[in-house]
């Protein structure tokens, strides 16, 4: 099958800028990546496809080849070709994808992040609060300050990654890497070990920290503390804290509005009243006009939850539901009897347009 041209597959001009074929590159990479589509050969072909274009397109001189020879110029025995000119693509490849996935080239940090479950209420969701928690980190040794090295003794480069604490390695036409099996990731060699941290260059220290968790976080939030996960020579981890959200015995959440159920007497919900609704304001009086059915809602506007990393309160959103007594006196079922008799049907519109309709499904 003949290749597509390389202009096509990277979707820019002919007369397209460096810039902008490294855009272009960039946005392709980052949807067919492999990594971020295992299993998928269509993806990786994708891929491949799109780094073949680019290690050409990014070269001036191969640029100029190619649009003056097409694919031919890097054919074999067609001009312009030289044997390995496509050993290099795994470094444009790598210095491309330092930037596109790690925001530039960055030293490979060796400290580890840690993860620490805190459960908070409701109420301390809703409203925002800080929390004192105690954390259980590597730390630098204070004995041989990070290093590994019993104090007064050197410590040497891996002669095997060259103090990279990585090695590369090929896979098809990009590079990958991988810590380094002779120093396990550290990039050094400790001959004369510390005798208090064993070399590892840390030691386990209980750590007390304050913690603010925003007003609106939601059950399974994520937190993030930068730099206060484990301590290495090269730098500190992050605490990811994974907030837990207990149940609240009356209130429910829907985004940033509260749902509560509000029971009401007959005689309230008849005649109408004022009812005690609980916010997260206190107590609040609430208004039931005369006539108000079971099930009906009302909104309190404002006394929601503030909106997470926004502006604003949400709603609450306040449920009554009509009690009926479950014991009643003789007496009081006598004068219940008065007053259905009293009242009628013309008072309850509801359920006589059920009737009606009933009615209507037995005759037809």
């Amino acid at each position: 099958m003949s290749k597509r041209d390389y202009y096509v597959i990277l979707e820019v001009s002919r007369a397209a800028s460096a810039d902008e074929i490294k855009q272009a590159y960039r946005a392709l990479a980052m949807k067919y990546h492999p990594d971020r589509n295992p299993d998928d050969p269509a993806a990786e072909d994708s891929f491949k496809e799109a780094s073949e274009a680019y290690a050409v397109l990014c070269d001036a001189d191969k640029r100029q080849q190619y649009d003056r020879y097409g694919h031919s110029a890097f054919e074999n025995g067609g001009p312009g070709f030289e044997p390995g000119d496509f050993g290099a693509v795994s470094d444009i490849l790598e210095g491309l994808f330092g930037e596109v996935f790690s925001g530039g080239r960055r030293k490979r940090r060796s400290a580890r992040d840690l993860t620490y479950d805190l459960e908070i209420s409701f109420i301390e969701a809703a409203l925002g609060v800080e929390k004192r928690i105690d954390v259980n980190r590597p730390a630098r040794c204070a004995t041989c300050e990070g290093s590994g090295a019993k104090p007064g003794t050197p410590v040497h480069k891996c002669n095997v990654c060259q103090g990279r604490a990585q090695v590369k390695y090929q896979r098809g036409l990009f590079a990958a890497a991988r810590p380094c099996h002779a120093c396990r990731g550290t990039g050094k060699k400790i001959p004369m070990p510390c005798e208090d941290c064993k070399g590892s260059g840390t030691r386990m220290r209980a750590e007390s920290m304050s913690v603010k968790i925003p007003a609106g976080v939601k059950d399974g939030a994520v937190r993030t503390v930068r730099g206060a996960g484990e301590a290495s020579a090269d730098g500190n981890g992050d605490l990811h804290i994974n907030v837990k959200v207990t149940n609240h015995m009356l209130f429910e959440r829907d985004g940033a509005d509260i749902l509560i159920s509000v029971p009401i007497s007959f005689p309230q919900a008849v005649l109408g009243a004022s009812v005690d609704v609980p916010t997260l304001d206190g107590q609040v009086l609430m208004k039931v006009p005369p006539g108000t059915q079971s099930g009906k809602v009302f909104r309190l506007r404002g006394k929601g939850i503030p909106v997470y990393g926004g502006y604003g309160k949400g709603d609450q959103l306040v449920t009554v539901v009509v009690e009926v007594p479950q014991e009643i006196s003789r007496r009081q079922r006598k004068l219940i009897s008065e007053l259905a008799q009293e009242i009628g049907d013309e008072s309850h519109p509801q359920q006589a347009s059920f009737i009606k309709k009933l009615r209507g499904l037995f005759d037809s």
